[in-house]
């Protein structure tokens, strides 16, 4: 393993989807830039996703202008990076089984919609057409946006992360942060670097980073568990990514099943509690899923803030910036943060 240089402009810690777009911005920009990563590139909870992009986030039009910038960035990602990525659209559903859920969609339909978010209420009978499985009985209305994506989150890492590099940021994985001096001096297990600016993108940790420079992020982690369904007996189409509005259960097509996801039982929950509780909501709103055997798909944690809304800037009295508290919707708002994150260091 080559050694770690004695200072850099910008030290990067965390080489998960933010911190390999924060790298590759800074380098592309000038910048002399170090990125440190615990583990190997991506290996957190930027492989720990549905592997979706969208730009409707309901009731947050904020993030949804992140997002419709990202995902015009990703449609030009390899002109800027060499690396393809296959971007597959599947529209993203959101189904609404009570009013009150659709008056907070219609209060902030204009706000999305300037943001440049496609979104729009259609009927439970065109959101079963959308999505044969759901049960337009059960479903009161729901919102459509077709600005919904598959992709392999892993592939933007290692393109961005290959872009940093290409533009001379030195890139190290299997290096923890330990500690972090009031000069910027970023200690780890394979020795220290002197920073003239930390960038704090360590997704799940980033609160632990922080506390290193004496920085309060206020980010707790949020466990969340990815489950899939059984083969169902009778083939499907590719189907949207649905979301239940009222639980925030998800599902998609993957391959020959389904991947679903509500988060992770509750404290003082059982797992068989809380798989009844999925299976509940399951059965009720796709009815061709009811009694579906489920199993672990893979279970991380990801960084939440207090609101689900994503903190990004600078320290006001050291030259310490931070990307944390997306809530699993990294990959939607990467290219973003990245962006806003050279801006703040170079002083846009």
């Amino acid at each position: 393993m080559p050694a770690l240089p004695a200072r850099a402009d910008a030290v990067v810690i965390g080489g998960g989807v933010i911190g390999t777009s924060a790298a590759y911005h800074l380098a592309a920009a000038g910048v002399d830039t170090v990125l440190l990563e615990r583990g190997s590139l991506g290996g957190g909870a930027s492989a720990h996703t549905a592997g979706m992009v969208r730009t409707y986030f309901p009731g947050n039009p904020d993030t949804g202008r992140r997002a419709v910038r990202s995902l015009n960035a990703y449609r030009e990602f390899a002109h800027h990076t060499a690396a393809p990525l296959g971007l597959k659209q599947l529209g993203f559903l959101v189904l609404f089984t009570d009013e009150e859920q659709i008056a907070a969609f219609e209060a902030t339909r204009q706000d999305q919609q300037a943001a440049g978010v496609q979104v729009d209420l259609i009927s439970a009978r065109d959101a079963a057409g959308l999505n044969p499985l759901v049960d337009e009985r059960a479903v009161l209305a729901a919102a459509w946006s077709p600005e919904a994506y598959h992709v392999d989150g892993l592939d933007i890492v290692r393109g961005y992360a290959a872009a940093a590099r290409n533009h001379d940021a030195r890139v190290f994985t299997h290096t923890p942060v330990t500690g972090i001096d009031d000069d910027n001096t970023v200690h780890t297990s394979h020795g220290s670097i002197r920073a003239d600016s930390v960038v704090c993108t360590a997704g799940p940790w980033s609160g632990e980073v922080a506390a290193m420079a004496s920085v309060d992020l206020p980010l707790t982690p949020h466990a969340v568990e990815m489950l899939f369904t059984d083969v169902p007996p009778s083939p499907h189409p590719e189907l949207p990514m649905t979301m239940h509005a009222a639980s925030g259960l998800r599902i998609r097509s993957w391959k020959d099943r389904i991947l679903l996801a509500m988060g992770a039982p509750k404290g003082g929950e059982t797992r068989a509690a809380w798989l009844g509780r999925v299976a509940g909501h399951l059965g009720t709103l796709f009815p061709d899923l009811d009694g579906i055997g489920l199993h672990r798909a893979w279970s991380g944690d990801f960084d939440a803030s207090p609101d689900n809304t994503a903190f990004i800037g600078a320290h006001p009295t050291r030259r310490f910036l931070y990307a944390a508290g997306f809530t699993g919707a990294g990959l939607c708002q990467a290219p973003a943060a990245g962006e806003k994150l050279r801006d703040l260091l170079v002083g846009k």
